[in-house]
């Protein structure tokens, strides 16, 4: 008998069904060594059981797609043999437990994830949600969020380019922390996991495994209980300084023909890396856990198989090799150990101290995972639940400048200064846009070309309508790649859901993947990898709270030559800005609405795919042209704060006349209508051109110039103009006085 009782399973996150399935795969009962790895490998966050069937639906292959979903991260051809290797992922239940060292090893594990795969890591990038400003709990995390990211990406030596953050009450008790890195690889010099070969040594590299971590993948798989607190020891601790030589020695081993196969010990660690090489590869590992580097005494073959220390890799080398790679890994003052062999047996067997401790058939472990295809509400009954109230009648406001001031102080759209001056985005010498525009554009070293990188998500949306808030995600960040003039190639995506156990928040799932794979093939951007993170809610706050449909993009472009990027600032007086894409005054879900008027009210804009395309070619190709000076895309407060944020980038004023014709001025400038571009130009007559023959609406809104915003409201009251020294004062306050800095 294994002693394994009903309470074990269940504390190991199994339900008694699954714990059937361990049998019948393991034909007997397992130890507890075997439930361990059951229970890590069969989680939502490794299994992605309640997911899996619907991601299929999908797209993720195109001309531009080297490698799709299913490897450490997705590879895209950028030209001329190169390679861009991207993913985002999710470290959100850590960070909300411990918040520095849970951002951080997020960062550390996004990073593995990219340069395990062959490519020099060039990029990072974040997305984040948080709960009411004033929660008395918040100001703890955004602080802890914020350094951890920070600490970690510049320590390593690898820029911090960009990212978002935004804020609601769903978060209180599940805070969100989406970390992308973006790499550059040589296209015959990408690296993979399948283990093959039998006899191949399997080597250890990196740091000594330790205590920290173990059960993080379980932690994450299960939503929080008022017990948050006593989960900390299953958060990982970092060392950006030891990931810096990680990097180096693993680029420089696979300059040679040495490596059979590798992967990063992520979540689940040692388990999941062994487990993911051999099934991959068909073949069977063993592994001598004596030989497994340790940095605490009497560890079991249980901790060190669950252990989620950081800074460590597996790999398969070829036979013969093992001095070689062992002698660049020491001169990196690393770990390195040959620590067992690829079998053809096609078991997962681990002796310790001379006695085989875990004998676990692989092609169950991977075949048999647990696969759900859970209820999900219609979107009738979805609707009922969300109980979003219809847009009443449109407040009437002809303040147009007292309302812009106040959406500039206001959390989602405040300037973001006081995070990213803490991060290094200049790092590397190649980033030619860092944060504060549409998306940050890194040079690709070496080379006239850059890869532009946002993330992106409006969550508010998504609650609303999953269906167009999914679309909309996409679009966003096609829009935003398409302002600094790259052609959008491809998305990752890191999906943040609540309890899918609840047909309710199935349906955001579905409607958001429904929505995001009809953008994705409108678009021409494949999904090339992802994360699902799901049980993002908290009891703790008071009987459940589950956090808004989160579905955070992460896309990438290409630009031929990175000194034709564009950027939000204005650049002189006199020029003509002409707003592109047709308005109509959507205030539904939008931030204008909410922040002067206190209602979340109304469905979320929709999205036309096919204007989006045409708009963004339109975009790309006058910024090829240089027919546009300045670009920006219009967002969470409309036209208005579009403007507005491109007057103080640029540190230039502008008027905007505003029509007596119009019943509502604030909804037009306020309205987030999707598709739209504010641009400036010298040529107002050629960009009206292009625009009429791209089938897109285009209208003259303003004139650049002067040391204030003016809203000529001709009928209304004339002229109102606020200097741009208030407008930034409103703007840059936000942050500090929220962090008493």
């Amino acid at each position: 008998m294994s002693g394994i009782t009903p309470e074990i399973v269940a504390e190991h996150g199994l339900s008694p069904q699954e714990y059937e399935r361990v049998l019948h795969a393991m034909g007997r009962e397992p130890n507890l060594t075997e439930l361990g790895i059951f229970s890590v490998m069969w989680s939502e966050h490794c299994s992605y059981k309640s997911s899996r069937i619907h991601l299929k639906k999908l797209p993720t292959t195109g001309p531009q797609v080297i490698c799709g979903p299913g490897e450490n991260a997705g590879v895209i051809d950028i030209g001329d043999g190169q390679a861009a290797i991207f993913k985002m992922e999710s470290h959100n239940h850590p960070s909300y437990i411990e918040p520095y060292q849970g951002a951080a090893t997020g960062v550390g594990g996004i990073l593995r994830d990219v340069f395990t795969m062959g490519a020099r890591p060039v990029a990072n990038m974040n997305a984040l949600r948080f709960g009411r400003p004033d929660h008395p709990k918040m100001k703890h995390l955004i602080s802890g969020v914020v350094r951890g990211i920070g600490g970690y990406g510049n320590c390593v030596g690898v820029p911090t380019v960009g990212g978002e953050v935004n804020f609601h009450p769903a978060y209180d008790g599940n805070i969100l922390v989406n970390a992308m890195t973006v790499g550059v690889a040589d296209t015959d010099k990408i690296f993979y996991s399948a283990a093959s070969g039998v006899g191949n040594p399997i080597v250890y590299v990196g740091s000594k495994t330790g205590r920290d971590g173990i059960h993080g993948a379980t932690m994450a798989s299960a939503d929080f209980g008022e017990d948050a607190d006593a989960k900390r020891p299953t958060v990982q601790v970092g060392d950006p300084f030891t990931e810096k030589l990680l990097i180096e020695a693993c680029l420089e081993l696979m300059a040679s023909d040495a490596i059979v196969a590798i992967q990063d010990m992520g979540a689940a660690g040692l388990t999941s890396s062994s487990v993911e090489m051999a099934s991959k590869g068909g073949v069977g590992i063993r592994l001598d856990m004596d030989k497994v580097p340790q940095r605490e005494t009497g560890m079991t073959a249980y901790e060190m198989m669950l252990s989620e220390s950081q800074e460590r890799m597996l790999m398969v080398l070829k036979p013969g090799k093992e001095a070689f790679a062992e002698a660049i890994f020491r001169k990196w003052e690393l770990d390195f150990a040959v620590i067992g062999e690829v079998t053809e047996t096609g078991h997962m067997v681990l002796v310790h101290h001379g006695e085989t401790v875990a004998d676990i058939p692989l092609a169950p472990l991977a075949d048999d995972a647990p696969l759900y295809d859970r209820p999900s509400a219609s979107k009738d009954e979805y609707a009922a639940w969300a109980s979003v109230k219809p847009l009443g009648d449109i407040p009437a406001s002809t303040d147009i400048v007292g309302d812009l001031v106040k959406l500039m102080a206001s959390p989602d759209i405040a300037s973001r200064r006081w995070i990213w001056e803490q991060y290094d985005p200049k790092v590397g010498g190649d980033t030619v846009q860092a944060p504060g525009g549409d998306a940050a554009v890194v040079r690709v070293h070496g080379t006239d070309k850059a890869l532009a990188i946002t993330t992106d998500c409006t969550p508010r949306y998504c609650y609303a309508d999953p269906y167009e808030g999914g679309k909309q995600a996409v679009a966003e960040t096609y829009r935003n790649l398409s302002a600094v003039g790259a052609k959008p190639l491809a998305i990752t995506n890191c999906l943040n859901f609540a309890n899918p156990q609840r047909p309710e928040i199935m349906a955001q799932i579905t409607g958001c993947l429904e929505g995001m794979a009809e953008a994705c093939i409108a678009l021409d951007t494949p999904i090339v990898s992802g994360n699902v993170s799901l049980y993002n809610e908290s009891k703790a706050t008071g009987g459940g709270s589950a956090i808004l449909p989160t579905p955070a993009i992460g896309a990438v472009g290409l630009l031929k030559d990175w000194s034709k990027s564009a950027n939000i600032a204005f650049k002189a007086a006199g020029e003509h800005i002409i707003l592109i894409g047709h308005t109509k005054g959507h205030v539904g879900q939008s931030v204008w609405l909410r922040e002067i008027h206190g209602r979340e009210e109304g469905p979320p804009p929709p999205v036309d795919l096919a204007a989006e395309r045409r708009a963004g070619d339109l975009i790309q190709s006058l910024i090829a042209k240089g027919l546009v000076t300045a670009v920006h895309d219009c967002a969470d407060g409309g036209a208005a704060v579009a403007v507005a944020e491109m007057a103080l980038a640029g540190r230039i004023g502008m008027t905007m006349p505003v029509v007596a014709e119009i019943p509502n001025p604030a909804a037009i400038l306020f309205g987030e209508d999707q598709g739209r571009y504010v641009v400036t130009t010298r040529d107002p007559g050629a960009v009206r051109a292009a625009a009429t023959e791209a089938n897109l609406f285009s209208v003259p809104i303003g004139t650049t110039g002067g040391d204030a915003l003016t809203f000529d409201l001709i009928g209304r009251g004339g002229p109102q103009p606020v200097p741009l020294a208030d407008l930034r004062t409103a703007h840059e306050g936000f942050f500090p006085a929220l962090m008493d800095s």
